[in-house]
């Protein structure tokens, strides 16, 4: 009885370790890099040769548990799968799976976002409307690619699209219009899940431009009387608002403008008022109107071209006392279209015929003159300001005032005139100077001749005249010219030039106004 199970056990045992030595030979499927089968097959065939000696049975029942404990250790292995056991019915393992990668997730669902929200009218005019809106408040994955701008006529519903392209902005022109039509306008967004909701104007829009109220509107410096000087160039800009384009006109004292005399150049936002050079009579109150339909608004402002003032139309010596002379004078004949502000009174001694202020800015039309020297004789003479400047000539008196000595008879001796007449000649020249911009300077000669020369300062060959920039001064001979606060065009080549009737002479300097020198620190 004991030897019957053995054989069955063998046969059992046996014929898997045939088949899978008879298919060692063959190439190994796709997953064959496991370790985990290739023990089984070397451990069988020690199994199978042990019977094939003569081997008693229960040896080869010993062999089933070997194989088993061969088999076992690589099912305990994490990185090794263990190969399933063969078939009942003696087949050939099936080869392990291959691991499948994840399956992705499928993708969101493509929706078009809301609608456009909070969309008004601008501007609009007679041919176009302007529009503008917010974008979707819900936009989603799929993005948003832009607008689509529709209009249909008021009382139909056949929407057109305006615009070719897509409208990336949420502002948008809508042009080529009829005057008059009246639009019905929605706006639709765009992205791949296709048109949103649109959004739709409430009312109709009316293709037309809109009337506004015309105004104009004067700068501040103009509300007040504008001052200029003979000469100078007026050129007034006066912005304004009203739609559509106003119509603007002038005049001046409320008649029409000359217009060989003011240029007027209008746009659509303001108006120029251009005179090239300025005179008196270009003074007076201009007035501008602009008119939109039946609405019109006006502004004026007052012009005043001012010049220098004439001298006093007369001045004489009232009276002589002691060391006194009493002087009185008349208002000037012109005063340059413009209040006398005051009057400079000057005085000269017959001897050397110098001229000295005893009193500038003065306001009345008589004046004593005091602390004369005794034994001289002098002669006035008034100038008249206004706020351009002092007048050009003055007002001499005709006669002389003698300051007498008391108590003393002097007759002096009879002398030989001598001749001391010569050409002027410069003791000092002009030396080259350089400045800084924004710093005044002077520049400093002396000459002499009899009679006294005329002197005449000149920059770059021209003649610098009365430009309040220089302040020309020549005392005893001491000729100064002060360049206030000069400026990058200030430099150059500065000469005096002092001339009478037996010569004249010349004298030169250069003069370089340099820039500011900015610390580093100012610099960063």
């Amino acid at each position: 009885m004991p030897s019957k199970p053995a054989p069955i056990k063998k046969a059992a045992k046996k014929e898997p370790a045939k088949k899978e030595e008879e298919k060692a030979p063959e190439p190994a499927p796709e997953p064959a890099p496991e370790v985990a089968p290739e023990p089984a097959p070397a451990e069988a065939a020690p199994a199978e040769a042990a019977p094939a000696e003569g081997a008693p049975a229960p040896a080869e029942g010993e062999a089933a548990p070997a194989e088993d404990a061969a088999a076992a250790p690589p099912a305990e292995e994490p990185k090794a799968p263990t190969p399933p056991p063969p078939d009942a019915e003696g087949g050939e393992a099936p080869a392990p799976e291959e691991p499948k990668a994840p399956t992705p997730p499928p993708p969101p669902p493509k929706e078009p976002t809301s609608a456009p929200l909070d969309m008004f009218i601008e501007d609009k005019n007679d041919t176009s409307v302007t529009i503008i809106w917010s974008q979707p408040e819900t936009i989603g994955l799929s993005g948003l690619d832009g607008y689509t701008i529709e209009v249909c006529k008021d009382g139909t519903e056949d929407w057109k699209a305006v615009n070719e392209d897509l409208q990336k902005s949420c502002r948008y022109i809508i042009k080529n219009q009829t005057t008059g039509d009246r639009l019905k306008i929605r706006v639709v967004a765009v992205n791949a899940g296709g048109r949103s909701p649109p959004v739709t104007l409430p009312e109709a829009v009316l293709v037309k431009e809109v009337a506004d109220r015309p105004k104009v509107r004067l700068p501040r410096f103009l509300r007040q009387r504008y001052v200029a000087h003979v000469g100078d160039k007026i050129n007034l800009t006066i912005p304004f608002t009203g739609k559509p384009k106003p119509v603007v006109s002038w005049t001046k004292n409320g008649q029409p403008l000359d217009t060989k005399r003011v240029n007027i150049r209008s746009t659509d936002r303001d108006s120029i008022l251009f005179i090239r050079t300025s005179e008196r009579d270009d003074s007076g109150v201009y007035e501008m109107c602009v008119k939109v339909d039946d609405f019109e608004d006006k502004a004026s402002l007052t012009l005043q071209i001012v010049e220098l003032p004439g001298p006093p139309a007369s001045v004489k010596i009232a009276d002589t006392w002691g060391f006194n002379v009493a002087l009185e004078w008349t208002v000037p004949k012109d005063n340059g279209n413009t209040d006398i502000t005051g009057y400079t009174v000057q005085k000269a001694d017959k001897k050397t015929g110098d001229w000295f202020t005893v009193m500038e800015h003065y306001h009345r039309l008589n004046a004593t003159i005091s602390d004369l020297i005794m034994g001289n004789t002098y002669k006035f003479r008034v100038f008249s300001e206004n706020k351009c400047g002092m007048s050009e000539d003055a007002a001499i008196t005709k006669e002389e005032a003698k300051i007498l000595k008391t108590g003393i008879d002097y007759k002096p001796p009879d002398y030989q005139e001598h001749n001391f007449t010569e050409a002027p000649k410069f003791t000092t020249s002009l030396s080259d100077r350089a400045t800084t911009v924004g710093y005044s300077t002077k520049l400093l000669c002396s000459v002499r001749g009899q009679p006294k020369p005329k002197v005449q300062w000149m920059k770059n060959q021209m003649i610098i005249g009365d430009d309040p920039k220089f302040r020309q001064i020549c005392v005893q001979g001491i000729c100064s010219l002060e360049i206030r606060k000069p400026g990058n065009f200030d430099g150059g080549v500065y000469s005096c030039r002092a001339k009478n009737d037996h010569g004249e002479a010349t004298v030169s300097c250069k003069l370089e106004v340099k820039q500011p020198v900015v610390a580093d620190a100012d610099k960063k």
